[in-house]
Protein backbone atom coordinates (compact mmCIF):
# COMPACT_ATOMS: atom_id res chain seq x y z
CA UNK A 1 0.00 0.00 0.00
CA UNK A 2 1.26 3.48 -0.91
CA UNK A 3 2.34 5.53 2.11
CA UNK A 4 2.95 8.85 0.34
CA UNK A 5 0.44 10.75 -1.78
CA UNK A 6 1.53 13.00 -4.66
CA UNK A 7 -0.85 15.49 -6.28
CA UNK A 8 -0.39 16.79 -9.82
CA UNK A 9 -2.83 18.59 -12.09
CA UNK A 10 -3.45 16.22 -14.99
CA UNK A 11 -4.01 12.45 -15.18
CA UNK A 12 -1.53 12.14 -18.06
CA UNK A 13 1.18 13.63 -15.88
CA UNK A 14 0.13 11.44 -12.95
CA UNK A 15 0.53 8.31 -15.05
CA UNK A 16 4.06 9.28 -16.11
CA UNK A 17 5.24 10.32 -12.64
CA UNK A 18 3.80 7.20 -10.99
CA UNK A 19 6.27 5.10 -13.00
CA UNK A 20 9.20 7.17 -11.73
CA UNK A 21 8.34 7.08 -8.02
CA UNK A 22 7.46 3.44 -7.45
CA UNK A 23 4.99 1.59 -5.25
CA UNK A 24 5.58 3.63 -2.09
CA UNK A 25 3.92 6.60 -3.79
CA UNK A 26 0.43 7.10 -5.16
CA UNK A 27 0.05 9.88 -7.74
CA UNK A 28 -3.39 11.44 -8.26
CA UNK A 29 -4.61 14.37 -10.34
CA UNK A 30 -6.58 17.35 -9.06
CA UNK A 31 -7.79 18.08 -12.63
CA UNK A 32 -6.88 21.74 -12.20
CA UNK A 33 -8.28 24.10 -9.58
CA UNK A 34 -10.37 22.68 -6.75
CA UNK A 35 -11.69 26.05 -5.46
CA UNK A 36 -12.70 29.31 -7.06
CA UNK A 37 -14.36 32.56 -6.08
CA UNK A 38 -18.04 32.33 -5.28
CA UNK A 39 -19.99 33.18 -8.46
CA UNK A 40 -21.93 35.99 -6.82
CA UNK A 41 -21.58 39.56 -5.71
CA UNK A 42 -19.24 40.11 -2.79
CA UNK A 43 -16.82 37.30 -3.58
CA UNK A 44 -14.10 39.98 -3.42
CA UNK A 45 -14.96 42.37 -0.61
CA UNK A 46 -13.31 45.70 -1.42
CA UNK A 47 -14.52 47.14 1.90
CA UNK A 48 -12.65 44.49 3.92
CA UNK A 49 -9.15 44.60 2.50
CA UNK A 50 -10.22 42.70 -0.62
CA UNK A 51 -11.16 39.58 1.34
CA UNK A 52 -11.85 36.71 -1.05
CA UNK A 53 -14.60 34.15 -0.52
CA UNK A 54 -14.05 30.77 -2.13
CA UNK A 55 -16.19 27.76 -2.86
CA UNK A 56 -15.34 24.26 -4.05
CA UNK A 57 -15.64 23.68 -7.79
CA UNK A 58 -18.49 21.21 -8.17
CA UNK A 59 -17.16 19.40 -11.24
CA UNK A 60 -13.95 18.53 -9.38
CA UNK A 61 -15.59 17.32 -6.16
CA UNK A 62 -15.17 13.66 -7.09
CA UNK A 63 -11.46 14.21 -7.64
CA UNK A 64 -11.16 15.89 -4.24
CA UNK A 65 -13.03 12.92 -2.73
CA UNK A 66 -10.53 10.53 -4.36
CA UNK A 67 -7.65 12.58 -2.95
CA UNK A 68 -9.26 12.60 0.51
CA UNK A 69 -9.77 8.84 0.42
CA UNK A 70 -6.16 8.20 -0.58
CA UNK A 71 -4.92 10.66 2.03
CA UNK A 72 -6.45 8.61 4.87
CA UNK A 73 -3.95 5.83 4.22
CA UNK A 74 -0.99 8.08 3.47
CA UNK A 75 1.73 9.31 5.82
CA UNK A 76 2.67 12.37 3.79
CA UNK A 77 1.25 14.69 1.12
CA UNK A 78 3.40 15.98 -1.75
CA UNK A 79 2.11 18.87 -3.84
CA UNK A 80 3.59 18.61 -7.35
CA UNK A 81 1.37 20.95 -9.34
CA UNK A 82 2.77 23.07 -12.17
CA UNK A 83 5.80 25.32 -11.44
CA UNK A 84 4.04 28.66 -11.86
CA UNK A 85 1.63 30.97 -10.04
CA UNK A 86 -1.43 28.94 -11.02
CA UNK A 87 0.19 25.70 -9.93
CA UNK A 88 1.22 27.23 -6.61
CA UNK A 89 -2.33 28.45 -6.05
CA UNK A 90 -3.82 25.04 -6.88
CA UNK A 91 -1.62 23.44 -4.21
CA UNK A 92 -2.55 26.10 -1.64
CA UNK A 93 -6.28 25.82 -2.39
CA UNK A 94 -6.18 22.04 -2.08
CA UNK A 95 -4.46 22.22 1.31
CA UNK A 96 -6.94 24.87 2.51
CA UNK A 97 -9.89 22.77 1.34
CA UNK A 98 -8.57 19.63 3.03
CA UNK A 99 -8.01 21.57 6.25
CA UNK A 100 -11.52 23.05 6.14
CA UNK A 101 -12.90 19.53 5.90
CA UNK A 102 -10.59 18.25 8.66
CA UNK A 103 -9.01 15.73 6.29
CA UNK A 104 -5.37 16.77 6.57
CA UNK A 105 -4.77 16.46 10.27
CA UNK A 106 -1.12 16.76 11.25
CA UNK A 107 0.23 14.94 8.21
CA UNK A 108 3.33 16.62 6.79
CA UNK A 109 2.76 18.49 3.53
CA UNK A 110 5.51 19.66 1.20
CA UNK A 111 5.72 21.36 -2.18
CA UNK A 112 7.92 20.05 -4.99
CA UNK A 113 8.48 21.55 -8.43
CA UNK A 114 10.11 20.30 -11.61
CA UNK A 115 10.36 21.95 -15.01
CA UNK A 116 10.52 18.72 -16.97
CA UNK A 117 8.95 15.32 -16.43
CA UNK A 118 11.89 12.95 -16.41
CA UNK A 119 12.86 10.40 -13.78
CA UNK A 120 15.91 12.43 -12.75
CA UNK A 121 13.98 15.72 -12.46
CA UNK A 122 11.13 14.17 -10.45
CA UNK A 123 13.43 12.35 -8.04
CA UNK A 124 15.57 15.48 -7.54
CA UNK A 125 12.40 17.46 -6.76
CA UNK A 126 11.36 14.92 -4.13
CA UNK A 127 14.85 15.16 -2.63
CA UNK A 128 14.61 18.98 -2.39
CA UNK A 129 11.09 19.92 -1.20
CA UNK A 130 10.01 23.33 0.02
CA UNK A 131 7.00 25.06 1.51
CA UNK A 132 4.21 26.59 -0.54
CA UNK A 133 5.46 29.97 -1.84
CA UNK A 134 2.86 32.41 -0.58
CA UNK A 135 4.26 35.25 -2.71
CA UNK A 136 3.25 33.28 -5.79
CA UNK A 137 -0.12 32.39 -4.27
CA UNK A 138 -0.78 36.03 -3.44
CA UNK A 139 0.18 37.06 -6.97
CA UNK A 140 -2.31 34.56 -8.39
CA UNK A 141 -5.00 35.74 -5.97
CA UNK A 142 -4.44 39.35 -7.02
CA UNK A 143 -4.82 38.31 -10.64
CA UNK A 144 -7.98 36.34 -9.89
CA UNK A 145 -9.44 39.23 -7.87
CA UNK A 146 -8.89 41.58 -10.81
CA UNK A 147 -10.53 39.06 -13.12
CA UNK A 148 -13.55 39.07 -10.85
CA UNK A 149 -13.73 42.81 -10.18
CA UNK A 150 -13.46 43.69 -13.86
CA UNK A 151 -15.39 40.83 -15.40
CA UNK A 152 -18.10 40.23 -12.80
CA UNK A 153 -19.01 43.90 -12.57
CA UNK A 154 -18.68 44.95 -16.22
CA UNK A 155 -20.13 41.90 -17.96
CA UNK A 156 -23.69 42.41 -16.61
CA UNK A 157 -23.47 46.04 -17.72
CA UNK A 158 -22.66 44.86 -21.24
CA UNK A 159 -25.61 42.47 -21.13
CA UNK A 160 -27.97 45.34 -20.28
CA UNK A 161 -26.49 48.00 -22.57
CA UNK A 162 -25.20 46.05 -25.58
CA UNK A 163 -26.12 42.38 -25.91
CA UNK A 164 -26.61 39.34 -23.64
CA UNK A 165 -23.73 36.90 -23.48
CA UNK A 166 -20.91 39.43 -23.92
CA UNK A 167 -18.03 39.51 -21.47
CA UNK A 168 -15.41 41.94 -20.22
CA UNK A 169 -12.19 41.03 -18.52
CA UNK A 170 -8.84 42.12 -17.13
CA UNK A 171 -7.00 40.89 -20.22
CA UNK A 172 -9.82 40.78 -22.74
CA UNK A 173 -10.79 44.44 -22.34
CA UNK A 174 -7.19 45.67 -22.55
CA UNK A 175 -6.70 43.55 -25.66
CA UNK A 176 -9.91 44.88 -27.19
CA UNK A 177 -8.54 48.39 -26.80
CA UNK A 178 -5.43 47.38 -28.77
CA UNK A 179 -7.64 45.92 -31.49
CA UNK A 180 -9.79 49.06 -31.68
CA UNK A 181 -6.74 51.34 -31.78
CA UNK A 182 -5.36 49.30 -34.67
CA UNK A 183 -8.73 49.42 -36.45
CA UNK A 184 -8.83 53.22 -36.06
CA UNK A 185 -5.39 53.41 -37.70
CA UNK A 186 -6.65 51.26 -40.57
CA UNK A 187 -9.79 53.36 -41.09
CA UNK A 188 -7.79 56.62 -41.02
CA UNK A 189 -5.22 55.32 -43.48
CA UNK A 190 -5.13 56.85 -46.99
CA UNK A 191 -3.45 54.61 -49.54
CA UNK A 192 -0.91 56.17 -51.91
CA UNK A 193 0.22 54.87 -55.30
CA UNK A 194 3.86 54.45 -56.27
CA UNK A 195 5.86 52.46 -58.84
CA UNK A 196 9.15 50.61 -58.89
CA UNK A 197 11.16 49.33 -61.83
CA UNK A 198 13.18 46.13 -61.81
CA UNK A 199 15.19 44.39 -64.46
CA UNK A 200 15.41 40.63 -64.95
CA UNK A 201 19.03 39.70 -65.63
CA UNK A 202 21.04 36.59 -66.43
CA UNK A 203 24.71 35.83 -65.85
CA UNK A 204 26.75 32.64 -65.62
CA UNK A 205 23.63 30.55 -66.11
CA UNK A 206 21.74 32.17 -63.21
CA UNK A 207 18.87 34.64 -63.33
CA UNK A 208 18.48 37.42 -60.80
CA UNK A 209 16.74 40.75 -60.34
CA UNK A 210 18.10 44.28 -60.01
CA UNK A 211 16.06 47.32 -59.09
CA UNK A 212 16.34 50.83 -60.48
CA UNK A 213 17.87 53.00 -57.74
CA UNK A 214 18.92 56.16 -59.67
CA UNK A 215 17.29 58.00 -62.56
CA UNK A 216 18.82 61.05 -64.21
CA UNK A 217 21.66 60.70 -61.69
CA UNK A 218 19.27 61.21 -58.79
CA UNK A 219 18.52 58.61 -56.12
CA UNK A 220 14.92 57.47 -56.33
CA UNK A 221 12.76 57.81 -53.24
CA UNK A 222 9.61 55.76 -52.64
CA UNK A 223 7.14 58.14 -54.32
CA UNK A 224 9.37 59.58 -57.07
CA UNK A 225 7.71 57.37 -59.71
CA UNK A 226 4.14 58.37 -59.04
CA UNK A 227 2.09 56.79 -61.84
CA UNK A 228 2.10 54.33 -64.70
CA UNK A 229 2.77 56.92 -67.42
CA UNK A 230 5.95 58.03 -65.67
CA UNK A 231 7.02 54.41 -65.13
CA UNK A 232 6.47 53.53 -68.80
CA UNK A 233 8.46 56.59 -69.90
CA UNK A 234 11.39 55.51 -67.72
CA UNK A 235 11.13 51.96 -69.03
CA UNK A 236 11.23 53.21 -72.63
CA UNK A 237 14.27 55.35 -71.85
CA UNK A 238 16.12 52.41 -70.30
CA UNK A 239 15.28 50.10 -73.21
CA UNK A 240 16.45 52.75 -75.68
CA UNK A 241 19.77 53.11 -73.83
CA UNK A 242 20.21 49.33 -73.68
CA UNK A 243 19.70 49.18 -77.43
CA UNK A 244 22.86 51.23 -77.89
CA UNK A 245 25.11 49.99 -75.10
CA UNK A 246 25.39 46.83 -73.00
CA UNK A 247 24.64 46.80 -69.30
CA UNK A 248 27.92 46.60 -67.40
CA UNK A 249 28.86 46.03 -63.76
CA UNK A 250 30.32 49.29 -62.48
CA UNK A 251 30.90 48.51 -58.80
CA UNK A 252 30.78 45.46 -56.51
CA UNK A 253 30.64 46.06 -52.77
CA UNK A 254 31.17 43.16 -50.37
CA UNK A 255 30.69 43.24 -46.62
CA UNK A 256 31.17 40.42 -44.14
CA UNK A 257 28.45 39.99 -41.58
CA UNK A 258 27.59 37.62 -38.76
CA UNK A 259 24.06 36.46 -38.07
CA UNK A 260 23.30 35.38 -34.51
CA UNK A 261 20.82 32.63 -33.58
CA UNK A 262 17.51 33.43 -31.96
CA UNK A 263 16.95 32.75 -28.26
CA UNK A 264 15.27 29.49 -27.24
CA UNK A 265 11.49 29.44 -27.20
CA UNK A 266 9.18 31.13 -24.74
CA UNK A 267 5.46 30.44 -24.89
CA UNK A 268 4.75 33.38 -27.17
CA UNK A 269 7.69 32.82 -29.55
CA UNK A 270 6.78 29.13 -29.82
CA UNK A 271 3.24 30.12 -30.79
CA UNK A 272 4.52 32.58 -33.39
CA UNK A 273 6.98 30.15 -34.95
CA UNK A 274 4.54 27.24 -34.95
CA UNK A 275 2.12 29.50 -36.80
CA UNK A 276 4.71 30.54 -39.39
CA UNK A 277 6.30 27.16 -39.98
CA UNK A 278 3.64 24.60 -39.10
CA UNK A 279 0.39 26.49 -39.63
CA UNK A 280 -0.70 25.83 -36.02
CA UNK A 281 -2.95 28.28 -34.22
CA UNK A 282 -2.03 29.15 -30.64
CA UNK A 283 -4.43 26.73 -28.95
CA UNK A 284 -3.24 23.84 -31.13
CA UNK A 285 0.37 24.67 -30.29
CA UNK A 286 -0.34 24.69 -26.56
CA UNK A 287 -2.35 21.48 -26.71
CA UNK A 288 0.46 19.62 -28.49
CA UNK A 289 3.13 21.16 -26.23
CA UNK A 290 1.17 20.05 -23.16
CA UNK A 291 1.23 16.47 -24.42
CA UNK A 292 4.97 16.63 -25.07
CA UNK A 293 5.53 17.98 -21.56
CA UNK A 294 3.26 15.60 -19.66
CA UNK A 295 4.69 12.40 -21.08
CA UNK A 296 4.65 10.28 -24.22
CA UNK A 297 5.08 6.54 -24.55
CA UNK A 298 8.06 6.17 -26.86
CA UNK A 299 8.20 2.40 -26.76
CA UNK A 300 10.57 1.52 -23.96
CA UNK A 301 9.43 4.25 -21.56
CA UNK A 302 6.94 7.03 -20.94
CA UNK A 303 8.75 10.34 -20.66
CA UNK A 304 8.17 14.06 -20.90
CA UNK A 305 9.92 15.21 -24.06
CA UNK A 306 10.06 18.98 -23.46
CA UNK A 307 10.36 21.24 -20.45
CA UNK A 308 7.45 23.25 -19.05
CA UNK A 309 5.74 25.06 -21.91
CA UNK A 310 4.20 28.04 -20.08
CA UNK A 311 7.17 30.32 -19.64
CA UNK A 312 8.33 33.82 -20.46
CA UNK A 313 11.99 33.04 -19.69
CA UNK A 314 14.74 32.56 -22.30
CA UNK A 315 17.45 31.30 -19.95
CA UNK A 316 18.58 27.67 -19.94
CA UNK A 317 19.96 25.62 -17.05
CA UNK A 318 23.74 25.25 -17.06
CA UNK A 319 23.36 21.47 -17.34
CA UNK A 320 21.17 21.86 -20.43
CA UNK A 321 23.64 24.28 -22.04
CA UNK A 322 26.52 21.89 -21.41
CA UNK A 323 24.67 18.91 -22.90
CA UNK A 324 23.66 20.91 -25.98
CA UNK A 325 27.25 22.09 -26.56
CA UNK A 326 28.54 18.53 -26.20
CA UNK A 327 25.97 17.29 -28.70
CA UNK A 328 26.88 20.03 -31.21
CA UNK A 329 30.57 19.20 -30.91
CA UNK A 330 29.99 15.52 -31.56
CA UNK A 331 27.32 15.83 -34.25
CA UNK A 332 28.33 18.95 -36.21
CA UNK A 333 31.97 19.53 -35.28
CA UNK A 334 33.93 21.80 -32.96
CA UNK A 335 33.81 24.73 -35.39
CA UNK A 336 30.06 24.95 -34.76
CA UNK A 337 30.53 25.42 -31.00
CA UNK A 338 31.18 29.03 -29.87
CA UNK A 339 34.07 29.63 -27.49
CA UNK A 340 31.77 30.60 -24.63
CA UNK A 341 28.23 29.37 -23.95
CA UNK A 342 25.40 31.62 -25.05
CA UNK A 343 23.32 32.97 -22.17
CA UNK A 344 20.12 34.79 -22.96
CA UNK A 345 18.53 37.29 -20.61
CA UNK A 346 14.80 37.61 -20.25
CA UNK A 347 13.58 41.13 -21.07
CA UNK A 348 9.91 40.66 -20.16
CA UNK A 349 8.90 42.61 -17.07
CA UNK A 350 7.86 40.37 -14.17
CA UNK A 351 9.14 37.25 -15.95
CA UNK A 352 9.21 34.12 -13.80
CA UNK A 353 12.99 33.67 -13.92
CA UNK A 354 12.87 30.38 -12.01
CA UNK A 355 11.54 28.92 -15.25
CA UNK A 356 13.62 27.90 -18.21
CA UNK A 357 12.94 28.42 -21.87
CA UNK A 358 11.20 25.56 -23.66
CA UNK A 359 13.71 22.86 -24.56
CA UNK A 360 13.97 19.09 -25.03
CA UNK A 361 14.45 17.14 -21.81
CA UNK A 362 17.18 15.10 -23.52
CA UNK A 363 18.97 16.79 -26.42
CA UNK A 364 20.36 13.43 -27.57
CA UNK A 365 16.79 12.34 -28.32
CA UNK A 366 16.83 13.61 -31.90
CA UNK A 367 13.72 14.12 -34.02
CA UNK A 368 14.97 11.36 -36.32
CA UNK A 369 14.96 8.89 -33.43
CA UNK A 370 11.28 9.68 -32.78
CA UNK A 371 10.06 9.59 -36.37
CA UNK A 372 7.35 6.97 -36.65
CA UNK A 373 7.04 6.90 -32.85
CA UNK A 374 5.27 10.24 -32.34
CA UNK A 375 2.05 11.33 -34.00
CA UNK A 376 2.55 13.89 -36.77
CA UNK A 377 1.69 17.05 -34.77
CA UNK A 378 3.75 15.91 -31.80
CA UNK A 379 6.75 15.13 -33.99
CA UNK A 380 6.62 18.40 -35.92
CA UNK A 381 6.44 20.56 -32.79
CA UNK A 382 9.15 18.52 -31.06
CA UNK A 383 11.40 18.95 -34.10
CA UNK A 384 10.82 22.72 -33.96
CA UNK A 385 11.74 22.90 -30.25
CA UNK A 386 14.75 20.60 -30.71
CA UNK A 387 16.20 22.54 -33.64
CA UNK A 388 15.72 25.93 -31.96
CA UNK A 389 17.38 24.64 -28.77
CA UNK A 390 20.36 23.29 -30.69
CA UNK A 391 20.70 26.42 -32.82
CA UNK A 392 20.64 28.82 -29.86
CA UNK A 393 23.98 27.40 -28.64
CA UNK A 394 25.72 27.23 -32.04
CA UNK A 395 28.27 29.54 -33.63
CA UNK A 396 26.98 32.50 -35.65
CA UNK A 397 26.55 32.19 -39.39
CA UNK A 398 29.01 34.15 -41.51
CA UNK A 399 27.81 35.76 -44.70
CA UNK A 400 29.20 37.99 -47.42
CA UNK A 401 26.65 40.66 -48.32
CA UNK A 402 27.00 41.76 -51.93
CA UNK A 403 25.71 44.95 -53.59
CA UNK A 404 26.26 45.19 -57.36
CA UNK A 405 25.72 48.49 -59.24
CA UNK A 406 25.22 48.33 -63.01
CA UNK A 407 24.58 50.85 -65.78
CA UNK A 408 24.75 51.27 -69.53
CA UNK A 409 27.09 54.24 -69.38
CA UNK A 410 24.08 56.49 -68.87
CA UNK A 411 22.26 58.47 -66.20
CA UNK A 412 20.55 55.55 -64.45
CA UNK A 413 21.71 52.76 -62.14
CA UNK A 414 20.48 49.27 -61.38
CA UNK A 415 21.39 47.61 -58.08
CA UNK A 416 21.25 43.91 -57.19
CA UNK A 417 21.57 42.86 -53.55
CA UNK A 418 22.30 39.37 -52.33
CA UNK A 419 24.37 37.26 -50.02
CA UNK A 420 26.62 34.25 -49.93
CA UNK A 421 26.94 32.03 -46.86
CA UNK A 422 30.63 31.47 -46.13
CA UNK A 423 30.01 29.48 -42.91
CA UNK A 424 26.52 28.24 -42.03
CA UNK A 425 26.90 28.10 -38.24
CA UNK A 426 23.47 27.73 -36.63
CA UNK A 427 21.80 28.04 -40.05
CA UNK A 428 22.91 24.47 -40.73
CA UNK A 429 20.18 23.48 -38.27
CA UNK A 430 17.57 26.22 -38.09
CA UNK A 431 16.43 29.52 -39.54
CA UNK A 432 13.76 31.62 -37.90
CA UNK A 433 10.55 31.97 -39.86
CA UNK A 434 9.41 35.29 -41.30
CA UNK A 435 6.02 36.96 -41.22
CA UNK A 436 4.48 37.83 -44.57
CA UNK A 437 6.27 40.80 -46.14
CA UNK A 438 9.41 40.38 -44.02
CA UNK A 439 11.61 38.91 -46.76
CA UNK A 440 15.07 40.48 -46.83
CA UNK A 441 16.51 41.02 -50.31
CA UNK A 442 19.96 40.35 -48.83
CA UNK A 443 18.89 36.71 -48.46
CA UNK A 444 18.90 36.29 -52.26
CA UNK A 445 21.78 34.39 -53.82
CA UNK A 446 23.58 36.21 -56.65
CA UNK A 447 25.83 34.68 -59.30
CA UNK A 448 29.53 35.65 -59.10
CA UNK A 449 29.84 39.16 -60.55
CA UNK A 450 32.91 41.35 -61.05
CA UNK A 451 33.47 44.88 -62.37
CA UNK A 452 33.25 44.86 -66.15
CA UNK A 453 30.93 41.85 -66.41
CA UNK A 454 28.00 42.28 -68.79
CA UNK A 455 24.90 40.46 -67.58
CA UNK A 456 22.20 39.83 -70.18
CA UNK A 457 19.03 41.91 -69.83
CA UNK A 458 15.92 39.73 -70.09
CA UNK A 459 13.40 42.47 -69.46
CA UNK A 460 12.55 45.75 -67.74
CA UNK A 461 9.42 45.53 -65.59
CA UNK A 462 7.55 48.44 -63.99
CA UNK A 463 5.44 47.38 -61.00
CA UNK A 464 2.59 49.26 -59.37
CA UNK A 465 2.33 49.41 -55.58
CA UNK A 466 0.05 51.00 -53.03
CA UNK A 467 0.98 51.79 -49.46
CA UNK A 468 -0.89 49.46 -47.15
CA UNK A 469 -2.62 50.12 -43.84
CA UNK A 470 -1.41 48.43 -40.65
CA UNK A 471 -2.22 44.74 -40.55
CA UNK A 472 -5.39 43.66 -38.80
CA UNK A 473 -4.39 42.32 -35.40
CA UNK A 474 -3.89 38.59 -35.77
CA UNK A 475 -3.25 35.66 -33.45
CA UNK A 476 -0.41 35.01 -33.64
CA UNK A 477 1.63 37.25 -33.77
CA UNK A 478 -0.46 38.63 -30.92
CA UNK A 479 2.57 38.63 -28.65
CA UNK A 480 4.19 41.44 -30.67
CA UNK A 481 1.53 44.10 -29.95
CA UNK A 482 0.97 42.38 -26.61
CA UNK A 483 4.43 43.10 -25.18
CA UNK A 484 3.72 46.66 -24.00
CA UNK A 485 0.86 45.32 -21.85
CA UNK A 486 2.55 42.06 -20.93
CA UNK A 487 1.87 42.55 -17.24
CA UNK A 488 -1.84 42.17 -17.97
CA UNK A 489 -1.42 38.51 -18.84
CA UNK A 490 0.75 35.47 -18.20
CA UNK A 491 2.45 33.28 -20.83
CA UNK A 492 -0.57 31.28 -22.10
CA UNK A 493 -2.89 34.29 -22.10
CA UNK A 494 -2.84 35.02 -25.87
CA UNK A 495 -4.02 31.51 -26.71
CA UNK A 496 -6.87 31.61 -24.21
CA UNK A 497 -7.75 35.15 -25.29
CA UNK A 498 -8.05 33.97 -28.88
CA UNK A 499 -10.45 31.23 -27.81
CA UNK A 500 -12.49 33.77 -25.85
CA UNK A 501 -12.71 36.11 -28.81
CA UNK A 502 -13.66 33.25 -31.12
CA UNK A 503 -16.53 32.37 -28.82
CA UNK A 504 -17.78 35.92 -28.32
CA UNK A 505 -17.29 37.72 -31.65
CA UNK A 506 -19.57 37.92 -34.64
CA UNK A 507 -19.01 35.83 -37.81
CA UNK A 508 -16.80 38.63 -39.20
CA UNK A 509 -13.88 37.12 -37.30
CA UNK A 510 -11.65 34.86 -39.37
CA UNK A 511 -9.01 32.34 -38.40
CA UNK A 512 -6.24 34.87 -39.08
CA UNK A 513 -7.63 38.18 -37.85
CA UNK A 514 -9.62 39.70 -35.03
CA UNK A 515 -11.53 42.76 -36.28
CA UNK A 516 -13.66 44.61 -33.74
CA UNK A 517 -17.44 44.59 -34.14
CA UNK A 518 -20.16 46.87 -32.86
CA UNK A 519 -20.51 44.45 -29.96
CA UNK A 520 -16.85 44.76 -29.01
Amino acid sequence: MAHQLVIVESPAKAKTIQKYLGDDFQVLASYGHVRDLQPKEGAVDTERDFAMRYTAIERNERHVDAIAKALRGADKLWLATDPDREGEAISWHLVELLRERHLLGDKPTQRVVFHEITKKAVQEAIAHPREIAMDLVNAQQARRALDYLVGFNLSPLLWRKVRPGLSAGRVQSAALRLICERENEIEAFVSREYWTIASRLQHAGSTFTARLTHWQNKKLEQFDIADGDQAQAIRSGMEDDLGHQALRVREVERKSRQRQPAAPFTTSTLQQEASRKLGFNASRTMRVAQQLYEGINIGNETVGLISYMRTDAVNLAEEAIASIRTFIDGYYGSEFVPETPRRYKTKTKNAQEAHEAIRPTDIARTPESLQGVLERDLWRLYELVWKRSIACQMAPARLDLVAVDMDAGTHWTLRANGSMVTFPGFMAVYQEGKDDGDEDENNRILPPLDVGDEPQVLGVDPEQHFTEPPLVTAMPPWSKPWKPTASAGHPPTPASFRLCRTANTSPSSSADSIPPTSAG
